[in-house]
C-alpha cells in the first residue's frame, strides 16, 4: 500500500558487479578448447585425405609380364603412360560390357616400346595396342605430390595460430592498455547525427551551448575581438534531463567529431593506464580539431583529492591530474571543446571547476509541463497514435517525470498495444503506461482475500479523503487496490500546476495525508497492518527534513543540521554528526511532535467525514479503481468540494 505522490525521484548511486571468482580459469578453458578444435579438424582433413588416397588405389594392380602376356593373347585394347604408371584398357567381349582397366609399372627410364620389345613382342603385335602418353600434370598430381609436406605444416600453423590468441588476450593486451578507449561519431554519419531539433525542452541551457556551437563554426570572430570561449563545459543536472543528448546534439549542430568517453573508462588496476588514456584522448582529438570531448560521469574521476584513500599512487587522483593538465595545455585557437557530464557537482574537485578549465556551468532541470509535452511529440513521431491521443494530459499526469522517463513511457505504451494486437496507440495505452514507469507492472497473480481488499480500500480511501479535505495537499487523480510492484494499491496525487518549492504548511499537509491510511486502519478496524510501513517511513524522513534541514521548526530554528551527503571533513560522501547529542533529542523531540499533529489532524478528518470514507472504501471493493471525476463526485454527495485550479479559472 502506498500513498504515491509524483515527485522528481531521488538520484541513485552507481552501482558494480563484482567479477567472477572463476573468471581467472577461462583462459585455461579456453586453451584446451582450442587444443579440441585443432585435433577435430587435423582428424578431419586426414580423414578426407585417406579417403582421396584410397579412390586411386581400387584399380586392380598386376605385374608387366601379365601385361605382355595379355597383349601376345590380343585382349588389350590401350595402354596409357603416365611416368611409370601404366593403365591398361582391355577389349570388350561384349558391346554391353563394361571396359576393364587394370595398372601396372614399367621399368624405369625406358620407353613403353623398348620395354616390350625387350619382352620379345615384335613390331605389328605392339602397334596393335594404342599407346598414349599422358603428361604428369593437373591438380590431383600436384595435390598428391605435395599433400605429405603441406598438410603437417598447415596444422602446425593452425596450432601456432591458436596460442598466439591466447597470448595477445591474456598477456600482449597489456601494450594496449594506455589507448584511448574514446567512441568516436563522424559528423559525416546521418544515422547517429543529433541537432537541437531532437532535443526538446532545455531552453536556458540550448541557449548557453548555442556560443559554442558559434564558436566551432566561426573560431575567427571572438578570436578578433580577443574573447575566449570557455574551454570547458559542464553539465549538470539530476539523472535522465538529457545531458549527453544535449553535447551530441551541440557536435551535430556544429559539423564537427565528436570524442565520446565515461570517466570510468579511464581508471583501471595498474597505476599510470588512465593518465596514459587522457594523454592519448586529447592527442587524437588536437589532430581532428574542431572537435569536442564529451567525459559522462566525470564524477567518476573527478571527485575531491586528498582524502587519504588509495595512498600517493591512487590511480583515480593521476587520472584527474592529467585532465588538469591536458586542460592547460592547449590554446585557445586550438578550437577544442570540453564537455562533461554528471549529477554530483557537489564532490568534484574544486580545481576542476576554476575559471580555465570547466567554468561554464549549465544547468539541466526536469522539464516543466511545457517540455514534457515537447518531450512526448518527439518521441511519437515514429509511432501510430490514435485519435484520442491527448498529449497535454499525459503532460500533466507525468510531473517530475525526466526525458529519459518520458522516453520509456512512450515505448512502453508501444509495447502494450503491441500486445493486444492493435496497431495505434491509444490514450489509455500512455495512461497505463504512466503507472507502469512510476510504480511497476501489475501483479495480477497477487490476488487478496476479501479482507484484506477491504483493509488496502480504507487504507486507500483514508489517503484520498485527507488529502482532499486539506486545502494545501495536491488533488486526488487516482484511487487504486490493483497490486503494482511492492505496493498493494496506491493513490495518486498530482498538483495543478508545476511546483518549484513548497511551503511549511504543504509538508505539513502531506505528512497528514500519508498518515491517513494508518489512521483509517485504526479507525475502523481497531488494528494496524504492515501496509503503512513505506508511508511511516516517507513522513518521518520528511518531518525529520524539515526540522534538520529547512528550517522549520520553531523551536530549532532556522539551521541546517543534516548534511546532503556532499563534501565533508571525513571525505565527500561521508557525512558525520555535526551536532550535539542534546540538540539531537530536541530534533526527536520537533520530529515526534510534528507527526502527532497531522496524526490528530488526520484523524478529525476521517471521524468528521466517516460516511464519506465508507464510500470511497465500498466503491473501491466493488470497482477497485476510482479515476478522477467520480472521486470528485463522492466527494460532492458527502458535502465536501472538490479543489479547483485557482491558476485555470483566472486564465
Amino acid at each position: 500500500m502506498s500513498e504515491l505522490q509524483n515527485k522528481p525521484s531521488p538520484e541513485g548511486n552507481n552501482g558494480g558487479k563484482k567479477g567472477d571468482p572463476n573468471q581467472k580459469f577461462e583462459p585455461t578453458k579456453q586453451f584446451w578448447m582450442n587444443l579440441l578444435i585443432t585435433f577435430l579438424i587435423l582428424f578431419g582433413l586426414t580423414s578426407v585425405f585417406s579417403l582421396f588416397a584410397e579412390s586411386s588405389t581400387k584399380t586392380e594392380e598386376i605385374p608387366f609380364s601379365a601385361v605382355i602376356y595379355d597383349i601376345r593373347q590380343g585382349t588389350v585394347d590401350k595402354i596409357a603412360v603416365e611416368g611409370e604408371q601404366l593403365t591398361v584398357t582391355y577389349k570388350k567381349a561384349h558391346e554391353a560390357d563394361e571396359a576393364v582397366v587394370k595398372v601396372s609399372k614399367k621399368e624405369a627410364g625406358t620407353s613403353v616400346s623398348e620395354s616390350l620389345a625387350n619382352y620379345g613382342l615384335d613390331t605389328d603385335t605392339i602397334q596393335a595396342v594404342v599407346i598414349d602418353i599422358v603428361e604428369e600434370s593437373g591438380f590431383r598430381f600436384w595435390f598428391v605430390q605435395l599433400a605429405p609436406f603441406i598438410f603437417p605444416l598447415f596444422f602446425i600453423l593452425i596450432l601456432m595460430w591458436f596460442l598466439m590468441r591466447q597470448v595477445k588476450g591474456a598477456g600482449m593486451q597489456a601494450f594496449t592498455f594506455g589507448q584511448s578507449k574514446a567512441r568516436v561519431i563522424d559528423p559525416a554519419d546521418k544515422g547517429q547525427r543529433i541537432t537541437f531539433k531532437d532535443v526538446a525542452g532545455a531552453k536556458e541551457a540550448k541557449e548557453e551551448l548555442t556560443e559554442i556551437v558559434d564558436f566551432l563554426k566561426n573560431p575567427k570572430k571572438f578570436i578578433d575581438i580577443g574573447a575566449r570561449i570557455p574551454k570547458g563545459v559542464l553539465l549538470m543536472g539530476s539523472p535522465g534531463t538529457g545531458k549527453t543528448l544535449l553535447a551530441r546534439a551541440v557536435s551535430g549542430e556544429a559539423n564537427v567529431p565528436f570524442f565520446t568517453i565515461s570517466g570510468s573508462e579511464f581508471v583501471e588496476l595498474f597505476v599510470g593506464v588512465g593518465a596514459s588514456r587522457v594523454r592519448d584522448l586529447f592527442k587524437m582529438a588536437k589532430k581532428a580539431a574542431p572537435a569536442i570531448i564529451f567525459i559522462d560521469e566525470i564524477d567518476a574521476v573527478g571527485r575531491v583529492r586528498g582524502t587519504g584513500v588509495g595512498g600517493g599512487n591512487d590511480e583515480r587522483e593521476q587520472t584527474l591530474n592529467q585532465i588538469l593538465v591536458e586542460m592547460d595545455g592547449f590554446e585557445p585557437n586550438e578550437k577544442l571543446i570540453i564537455m562533461a557530464a554528471t549529477n554530483r557537482p557537489d564532490v568534484l574537485d574544486p580545481a576542476l571547476l576554476r575559471p580555465g578549465r570547466f567554468d561554464r556551468r549549465v544547468m539541466i532541470d526536469l522539464p516543466d509541463r511545457n517540455d514534457r509535452e515537447a518531450i512526448l511529440q518527439v518521441h511519437s513521431r515514429k509511432k501510430p497514435l490514435g485519435e484520442d491521443v491527448n498529449m497535454r494530459t499525459i503532460a500533466e499526469r507525468t510531473v517530475g517525470f525526466s526525458g529519459a522517463d518520458l522516453q520509456n513511457l512512450m515505448n512502453e505504451g508501444a509495447i502494450l498495444a503491441a500486445r493486444e494486437n492493435r496497431k495505434k496507440i491509444t490514450q489509455y495505452d500512455l495512461i497505463r503506461s504512466i503507472e507502469k514507469v512510476m510504480l511497476g507492472p501489475e501483479r495480477k497473480s497477487h490476488v487478496l482475500n476479501n479482507k484484506e481488499k477491504e483493509i488496502t480500500a480504507y487504507h486507500e480511501a483514508g489517503h484520498a479523503l485527507v488529502g482532499s479535505v486539506l486545502p494545501y495537499a495536491d488533488p486526488v487523480h487516482k484511487i487504486s487496490i490493483i497490486s503494482r510492484g511492492r505496493a498493494a494499491g496506491y493513490t495518486l496525487t498530482l498538483p495543478f500546476q508545476d511546483k518549484r518549492m513548497q511551503s511549511k504548511k504543504q509538508f505539513k499537509d502531506d505528512i497528514a495525508k500519508t498518515l491517513g491510511g494508518y489512521v483509517a486502519e485504526e479507525l475502523v478496524f481497531d488494528d494496524l497492518t504492515t501496509g503503512a510501513s513505506n508511508d511511516l517511513q516517507v513522513l518521518t524522513a520528511l518531518a525529520r527534513n524539515m526540522v534538520a534541514r529547512w528550517g522549520m521548526s520553531e523551536k530549532i530554528g532556522p539551521l541546517a543540521l543534516d548534511s546532503d551527503g556532499g563534501q565533508t571533513m571525513f571525505g565527500p560522501g561521508i557525512v558525520g554528526k555535526e551536532y550535539s547529542d542534546k540538540v539531537a533529542m530536541e530534533i526527536d523531540a520537533e520530529v515526534h511532535r510534528i507527526i502527532d499533529e497531522a496524526y490528530g489532524i488526520a484523524k478529525e478528518v476521517l471521524t468528521t467525514h466517516r460516511k464519506a470514507l465508507d464510500a470511497i472504501a465500498k466503491k473501491l471493493v466493488e470497482v477497485e479503481t476510482i479515476e478522477r471525476e467520480d472521486f470528485e463526485q463522492l466527494l460532492v454527495l458527502h458535502g465536501i468540494e472538490p479543489k479547483q485550479d485557482v491558476n485555470k479559472e483566472e486564465k
